[in-house]
């Protein structure tokens, strides 16, 4: 009956005899490793992995030096891969390339972390990236590399160093677009606004403040000058003064009538032909011609100010965001294709649809009839709504749900239920 009291104090004073996390201090004989063995130690492990990785050009400093526990725990941890703490956390410590207060971060970082771009051991590739500076900023930016790599005229900076010579890969305090300076700032770093022939070039308008990339591409372009391909006829022809006032007069820059009035002497018929519709886009009731296009130059069908995607999405960020939200993509709105269902101007149809009929403008691109036997038409009202018929948004979202194949509800049974009553009791 006495010996658990003693076996109790026993085991109390083995335990006190043991060695315990944090309580002794880095001298402690106890938690020393043997002579040599930092870094070393985990290569008796790890060494199939790492004979390759140590003879790369660029080896991670800590991986270098054996320093392995600068970022791993070596006994466990909360985070994947014995990492000590969070990912970017873990690179922030050593690596402090973000601004404080940035006007822009790279997407990469503020979603997936570092090793997104970076190899967080070793690489062949200069700064730890996982490919070559311009291989990797393509594999995101496909659209730009390709047109960058078309061009006839090649921008400088880009073709002899790189995305690197204008943009900060990771973040800027100074400018938006990552750039290392806003425009036209940076831009005057290189072209010298008081050299000669800069003032005949732009038809001695006083540009030397204007956004440049107003009219440039600044990552190449097949027109003189590297203007945007589509130019507008005006700008093209050297005529400035037919939208402004002339180039020596005081307000030079500003144009000779504001809005929809400067538009209309050239384009009064297409903007006659917008008005006379039921339905008018917001911008043009307004005769805000230049919410969506740019009056110089375009990258862009129509001389939009980027594609249909981010102009449309300046206004309409809800039905973008519920896309990408959408475990369903539809091809028009992925694509950044608003125009295949949506009149850009004005429409005689409700909520600005090219075609009056839902079943016809889906059918475009779906064979309806092969894909549901559920009757559909002007002749079958809709029991939630006497004022509707059935058609194809009677059961799908045309931007996207958080549900599959665009429908409203998780089930199919929720979604049909909703009209067949009968069938849910």
């Amino acid at each position: 009956m006495r010996t658990a009291p003693l076996l109790l104090v026993c085991a109390l004073a083995a335990a006190a005899a043991l060695p315990v996390a944090g309580a002794a201090g880095p001298n402690d004989a106890r938690w020393k490793l043997r002579p040599g063995a930092q870094g070393k130690l985990c290569l008796d492990c790890h060494t199939g992995q790492f004979q390759d990785v140590l003879k790369k050009a660029s080896v991670h400093t800590p991986v270098r030096t054996g320093d392995c526990v600068g970022c791993h725990n070596p006994h466990a941890a909360q985070h994947a891969k014995l990492l000590a703490d969070d990912p970017s956390k873990t690179c922030f410590a050593c690596h402090d390339v973000v601004p404080k207060a940035p006007k822009s971060t790279h997407k990469p970082i503020s979603e997936k972390g570092c090793v997104s771009c970076h190899d967080p051991h070793a690489s062949n590739f200069k700064f730890n990236l996982v490919k070559a500076q311009g291989d990797l900023c393509a594999s995101c930016h496909k659209g730009i590399a390709e047109g960058a790599a078309k061009a006839k005229v090649k921008h400088g900076p880009l073709a002899k160093n790189g995305c690197g010579a204008c943009h900060n890969p990771h973040g800027s305090a100074k400018a938006t677009k990552l750039l290392s300076n806003e425009v036209p700032g940076l831009c005057v770093g290189c072209h010298k606004v008081d050299r000669p022939g800069f003032a005949a070039k732009h038809f001695n308008y006083p540009v030397a403040k204007s956004r440049c990339t107003s009219c440039h591409d600044p990552h190449g372009s097949n027109k003189k000058g590297m203007l945007y391909d589509r130019v507008h006829a005006p700008v093209a022809k050297g005529m400035c003064s037919q939208c402004h006032n002339p180039a020596g007069s005081p307000a030079a820059l500003a144009t000779r009538q504001q809005g929809v009035a400067l538009c209309r002497g050239c384009h009064n018929q297409a903007v006659n032909g917008m008005m006379d519709k039921n339905q008018i886009h917001r911008p043009v009731a307004e005769g805000s011609c230049l919410s969506c296009h740019n009056p110089h130059a375009s990258p862009a069908k129509g001389m939009l100010k980027g594609t249909q995607l981010q102009v449309c999405g300046t206004c309409h960020e809800d039905s973008i965001k519920r896309q990408t939200l959408s475990p369903t993509k539809h091809e028009p709105v992925k694509d950044g294709n608003c125009t295949a269902c949506h009149e850009a101007h004005s429409s005689n149809q409700s909520l600005m649809f090219v075609k009056a009929d839902m079943t016809e403008m889906c059918g475009a691109c779906h064979d309806w009839l092969k894909h549901s036997s559920h009757p559909m038409g002007a002749k079958l009202t809709d029991p939630r709504n006497k004022n509707l018929h059935v058609d194809c948004l009677s059961c799908h979202r045309a931007h996207g749900t958080e549900y599959k194949h665009m429908m409203p509800y998780a089930s199919t049974s929720d979604l049909c239920t909703k009209c067949h009553e009968k069938f849910s009791r």
